[in-house]
């Protein structure tokens, strides 16, 4: 094989992999957690976070919601969350893709304790809650 072809290979190869590194590097680690129900309804019992619903339209909630945030509006309402980007924060809606959604938004812009509850009100309310 001719020796410029192989260098040219070479190089496009390495070029390659350093733009998938540095696009890798440049994403920004979106960490938050999901609940269960049951895990959801323990931590209630001693409740030590900040508690939202952001399912919409509005379609009622669970008990000692602190505020009502539509999911796709969780940007613009960041007034009404606590400022703190340290306070704990559990999501919910109606079936956790709304929730996940605002939760991931969340961790995005520094939020460091975002959790939300998997399944939303629907398994919430299967499982007896």
């Amino acid at each position: 094989m001719n020796n410029k072809i192989v260098i040219g290979i070479f190089v496009a190869v390495i070029v390659f992999v350093g733009f998938l590194l540095l696009r890798k590097s440049s994403q920004k680690a979106v960490n938050f957690a999901t609940f269960t129900s049951v895990q959801l309804a323990t931590r209630l019992k001693q409740k030590d976070f900040f508690f939202a619903n952001v399912h919409i339209p509005y379609e009622g909630e669970i008990e000692n919601t602190d505020v009502f945030i539509p999911y796709d509006k969780i940007v613009d309402n960041l007034n009404k969350l606590p400022t703190n980007k340290n306070t704990k924060i559990v999501l919910y809606c109606r079936s956790g893709r709304m929730s996940e959604i605002a939760a991931r938004e969340l961790a995005q812009l520094g939020y460091t304790q975002v959790a939300h509850l998997s399944g939303g009100m629907i398994y919430w309310e299967k499982n007896g809650y």
